[in-house]
């Protein structure tokens, strides 16, 4: 590092001790990807959004009407994630259906097994 005298040579050394030290992280960590979320779940994100403003409203003035409006929110959000997730889960059965009917075999086990992934990760 001393060596270095122009812009260049730093960036490009950090590049490259950067570099060094995402892979021995890698390697001695094991670090995993985000888990993603299903499709309808980033639909709901707004009414979490909605919630936790309401709860936050309540924490900083504990008054009834705030106690109400942030149960309010919650019913909300949970009735709407669920529906979306109800609507999600019976599209998925339509097409397994659809899949079944026309005989197309390879996209129906396709979805049945990660349909039962999903279900054995839940279960863990």
């Amino acid at each position: 590092m001393e060596n270095l005298s122009d812009n260049k040579n730093i960036n490009r050394a950090w590049k490259t001790m950067k570099e060094y030290i995402k892979t021995s992280a890698e390697e001695s960590l094991s670090l995993q990807e985000l888990k993603q979320h299903k499709p309808w779940f980033d639909e709901c994100l707004g009414f979490l959004d909605q919630r936790k403003q309401a709860k936050m409203q309540w924490i900083h003035d504990p008054s009834q009407s705030n106690v109400d409006n942030w149960n309010n929110v919650r019913c909300d959000a949970r009735r709407h994630s669920r529906n979306k997730k109800k609507a999600y889960m019976k599209a998925k059965i339509e097409e397994l259906e659809t899949n079944s009917k026309i005989k197309n075999i390879r996209n129906l086990f396709s979805l049945l097994n990660r349909a039962c992934f999903r279900v054995t990760q839940l279960s863990l």
